[in-house]
């Protein structure tokens, strides 16, 4: 699934990355917890989340997450965009809940990211 069909799907604003519309993402992880994500998120990944803080940038960047979704309306400050662009990381925000994202990118054929002991 490609960045922009999250983006349709989602109903979402591109806040970052406008021009990475195109690049594969293989799963998702929603999650406000960095080090959750941290165990569980491999490279190509959504990361879905409402916690808005330069933290979840760093995460994404080590790991090699491709594209972060803000959900509930939740919009991160403009220092923050920034860093996106600048680590070549798509952002994204959403109305949905980040039960509702996920459910819908479920639904739409994305896997979650695998289970511990599945990588």
């Amino acid at each position: 699934m490609t960045i922009g069909t999250i983006r349709d799907l989602l109903s979402a604003e591109v806040l970052a990355g406008e021009g990475l519309m195109e690049l594969e993402i293989r799963s998702a992880c929603g999650s406000d917890l960095m080090s959750d994500v941290l165990m569980f998120v491999k490279e190509n990944t959504v990361l879905i989340t409402g916690l808005v803080n330069p933290q979840v940038v760093r995460t994404a960047e080590m790991l090699d997450v491709s594209c972060i979704v803000f959900a509930r309306g939740k919009r991160p400050p403009s220092d923050m965009i920034a860093m996106a662009n600048e680590r070549g990381i798509a952002m994204l925000a959403t109305c949905e809940t980040m039960y509702v994202a996920c459910g819908l990118l479920y639904r739409g054929g994305l896997p979650g990211s695998p289970k511990r002991g599945e990588e």
